[in-house]
């Protein structure tokens, strides 16, 4: 009986597999989110160094640059007038403002990696994610959660941009963002001193999604100019 089945078996994975390209994953948007002082730079920038071969989107940004900063790598830095012409014309995916500078996703780098079938990485804030869900329902959304408000606060004070009542206003702000967590598909707890473990379970994420029977099928139409 199970030799019988043997041929029968061997003809169906034939058949199935002039149509293996019905199980091929089309490539991922993922996006990154969480509130400030959670590690998002931190994490982007080791996932730059891993094995995954991924397209970072480089956002455009008002804010004046911090050290260490680099233009065109950690953002495009640009002036409020240039960065409006940007937001005019059409450019840009998302824009927000937050605490008194803009910020915005460039279009055109994001439908070009896209359309190559390349696996593409967004950081953003939560209201750039609340407005890309929107927009791409596919997309896969990741939530960096700081392990406890204190230590946002002290990461925040580690980096030495905000003056006290800037920290506090983050703090604050923080405290109401992580509100917005079920608007992800998952959760990362980003613990201090264990960027590696976040960055495991992130690449976890990106390789569990490649492997879905079902593919998320991005409409890119929806980023057309």
């Amino acid at each position: 009986m199970a030799g019988s089945d043997i041929p029968s078996f061997s003809k169906n994975m034939s058949e199935s597999e002039a149509s293996l390209g019905i199980f091929s994953s089309g490539p991922l948007l993922v996006v990154l989110s969480g509130p400030s002082g959670a590690g998002k730079d931190a994490i982007l920038s080791r996932l730059k160094e891993s094995a995954l071969s991924l397209f970072y989107v480089v956002t455009f940004t008002t804010r004046p640059r911090r050290p260490g900063e680099a233009d065109g790598h950690d953002y495009h830095f640009v002036s409020s007038e240039k960065f409006r012409d940007l937001r005019d014309e059409g450019e840009l995916l998302e824009w927000a403002e937050v605490y008194g500078h803009l910020y915005g996703v460039p279009k055109e780098p994001l439908r070009q990696a896209l359309s190559e079938g390349r696996d593409v990485v967004l950081k953003v804030d939560i209201q750039g994610a609340t407005t890309i869900k929107k927009i791409l329902p596919q997309a896969v959304f990741i939530f960096i959660m700081p392990s406890s408000l204190e230590e946002l606060r002290h990461r925040l004070e580690e980096r030495g941009t905000e003056s006290d009542t800037e920290l506090t206003l983050r703090v604050e702000k923080a405290q109401r963002e992580i509100e917005s967590w079920p608007l992800f598909d998952y959760i990362v707890v980003n613990r201090q001193g264990k960027i590696d473990l976040t960055l495991a379970k992130i690449e976890a994420i990106i390789t569990a999604e490649k492997c879905r029977t079902r593919p998320r099928i991005l409409d890119l139409a929806r980023i057309a100019k």
